[in-house]
């Protein structure tokens, strides 16, 4: 199970694709488990734990709602977003706006992006976007 990983959502997909698949490999003895130059998606695990995943900035965008928003001057498009696994997305976005953050979008299944994927995606109070994710498998 991936109990917390980093994921990079990045505009320049296949030269980020390329920088980390030459660094991570040697520095981590990560391997590549998804993904090619193409994208939108590639993930590094080691010892079966995701180290990092790239994804691309537009897609992520056209789901937040912020694709007609700037990349580079705020409001801007994200760079980053905190991902979590939870056992239940609904529950888990209902405490967290209670706890002040803002939701994006309402927890949507994605069978697009995995087979049994739920997310959410949330503003923490500063405005860092937040995906809640549940999957089975």
């Amino acid at each position: 199970m991936d109990a917390l990983h980093s994921r990079l959502l990045v505009a320049r997909f296949a030269e980020m694709f390329d920088f980390y698949q030459a660094v991570l490999p040697e520095m981590l003895g990560a391997k590549l488990i998804k993904g090619s130059p193409a994208g939108p998606y590639a993930n590094w695990d080691v010892e079966d734990q995701a180290v990092l995943i790239l994804f691309d900035r537009a897609t992520m965008a056209a789901v937040a709602g912020t694709a007609d928003l700037p990349a580079a001057a705020a409001p801007a498009q994200d760079h980053t977003m905190f991902v979590c696994r939870v056992d239940d997305v609904d529950a888990g976005a209902e405490l967290c706006v209670r706890h002040g953050a803002t939701l994006v979008v309402a927890p949507t299944d994605r069978p697009d992006w995995g087979r049994t994927l739920r997310t959410a995606h949330l503003r923490d109070p500063e405005g860092n976007l937040i995906e809640l994710q549940s999957y089975e498998g």
